[in-house]
């Protein structure tokens, strides 16, 4: 490699650098290397009205589908992500569903956080935590939850999922309601 080759290599790793959120840092050795992240998909949207947004926390690589108001909110076939974030406002409203089945919809003014979702079909670790904390939420659990590695954080407690319909409802002073719509046995 010649000294213009190292150049222009050392160049294109400081632009991409200054790309990257102030939350990532430089390690000085392999041993300190961050791990990889995860950027497969892990959901795709299935409806969408009003205002949604999805907010990406990790570098996912996303073609660009500019909406015809030209905004940036969140549209029907876009891919969801583990750490994303979504969030409906008060016109807003979202059908999601998940790599293993589970259909979440979401209700207007509701916020939902991604955490966790480790799927393989043939695998025997999976697990997923979803954090609710605002907003109306009724769900079908997919396959993860019939293996009992199914969590939903509320503002007053962790839900195990085991293969129910609920709806979760948080209200604005924190109170969270609770009902099971079906129970698969």
């Amino acid at each position: 490699m010649n000294k213009r080759s190292i150049w222009l290599l050392a160049a294109g790793a400081c632009l991409i650098a200054s790309a990257l959120p102030a939350r990532f840092t430089f390690a000085q050795s392999a041993a300190q290397l961050p791990t990889v992240i995860d950027a497969r998909p892990i959901g795709k949207i299935l409806s969408v009205t009003g205002v949604v947004r999805v907010d990406h926390t990790t570098a996912v690589i996303l073609q660009a589908r500019l909406s015809p108001s030209g905004d940036d909110h969140a549209n029907v076939g876009d891919r969801v992500y583990r750490g994303d974030t979504v969030q409906t406002g008060p016109d807003g409203a979202l059908g999601v569903v998940f790599d293993d089945g589970t259909s979440f919809n979401v209700s207007s003014n509701a916020r939902m956080e991604l955490n966790e979702f480790v799927y393989d079909p043939r695998g025997h670790s999976n697990s997923t935590l979803l954090t609710l904390t605002k907003g109306t939420f009724t769900f079908i659990a997919g396959k993860i939850a019939h293996t009992g590695g199914m969590k939903v954080d509320t503002p007053v407690g962790t839900m195990g999922i085991r293969g129910t319909a609920p709806r979760v409802e948080i209200l604005d002073d924190g109170t969270v309601k609770f009902s099971t719509l079906v129970e698969h046995k």
